[in-house]
């Protein structure tokens, strides 16, 4: 999930979800669907630790030696789903993060749209799954400004944009958002890029043109399959995702990504205003994977090297 409203917020950037108590051996836990925590690795005791920072996160982490993240396992290469385990960029940047905090990262696939509510209500410590980091979603106000909620910190790791992507060959001569206008464009719910469709939207009957049938599903999977099907002209999803798709689907044969990339923003792993203190730890382990390399052979691996940044930073979305 891209740009500038979410990860997926709108232009969804929709474009989150990124060791045991020893540094060396950290494992993801995955937990598939909307699914809350099992087992006694939670409620384990702190024990001696050398991680580089274990020492300044919060002590109720340290007690516990795990870090209860939540995301939404469909949008390869960041995060989904392989044999029942949570893969990709986010979770291996987790792995490598661990490696400086000295606690795990367990992972829970839920709806992408509930991330932020789960972790202000606690259910999660964190929320990893290309969410785009906005002054909206920083702030908890809807796309009118209004409050909705409380608003959550960002701890920034990545950067993305926008992109289409079509059926390949690119029957409908799709070139850019302005061709979507009076046409259908399939998106998953509560992303950056549902919002960059709907403001095209307003764009195309500003200019006097039909408004985009805009098709929002609950997940993503859904939305590509609109597309696939010509039910929809194209899809919209954050620019790496739709380039792993691309050349995934049907071995390579099912999809393209126009070449263009709207609204660029950065990602950012979500934490509740109140936890200050695991923010900051976080920022300065990402700041400290970035330094000794393992950032770069995470999104190497991946291929997701265009995101790359050279420097963490708190809620440093527009």
């Amino acid at each position: 999930m891209t740009a500038s409203s979410t990860r997926r917020t709108t232009a969804k950037s929709r474009i989150a979800a990124v060791g045991a108590i020893a540094v060396a051996g950290a494992l993801i836990l995955t937990g598939c669907g909307d699914q809350t925590d099992k087992g006694g690795s939670s409620s384990e005791t702190a024990k001696p630790n050398s991680a580089p920072l274990f020492s300044k996160l919060p002590k109720k982490i340290q007690d516990a030696g795990v870090i209860k993240v939540g995301t939404n396992a469909e949008y390869a290469p960041m995060e989904s789903t392989e044999g029942g385990k949570i893969v990709g960029v986010d979770p291996d940047l987790a792995d490598a993060l661990s490696k400086q905090l000295g606690v795990k990262f367990e992972f829970t696939s839920g709806s992408f749209d509930g991330l932020i509510t789960a972790v202000n209500s606690g259910r999660y410590d964190i929320a990893m799954s290309s969410i785009t980091d906005n002054k909206q979603r920083q702030e908890g106000l809807d796309d009118k400004g209004k409050k909705l909620g409380e608003g959550v910190d960002f701890v920034d790791y990545f950067v993305a944009g926008t992109a289409i992507y079509v059926k390949k060959g690119n029957p409908e001569n799709i070139q850019g958002l302005e061709d979507l206008c009076g046409r259908t464009a399939a998106v998953q719910r509560g992303t950056t890029y549902e919002k960059a469709l709907q403001d095209q939207s307003k764009k195309c009957k500003d200019a006097g043109k039909k408004a985009i049938s805009i098709e929002s599903f609950e997940n993503d999977t859904e939305a590509q399959t609109r597309v696939k099907s010509g039910g929809a002209v194209a899809g919209i999803n954050d620019y790496p995702v739709a380039v792993d798709l691309a050349r995934k689907a049907d071995g390579g044969n099912a999809f393209e990504v126009i070449n263009k990339q709207y609204d660029a923003g950065p990602f950012g792993i979500v934490l509740s205003k109140k936890n200050t203190e695991l923010r900051d730890v976080l920022k300065e382990a990402v700041d400290a994977i970035i330094k000794d390399g393992s950032y770069k052979k995470v999104l190497e691996k991946w291929g997701a090297q265009s995101g790359a940044i050279d420097q963490s930073a708190i809620n440093g979305g527009k």
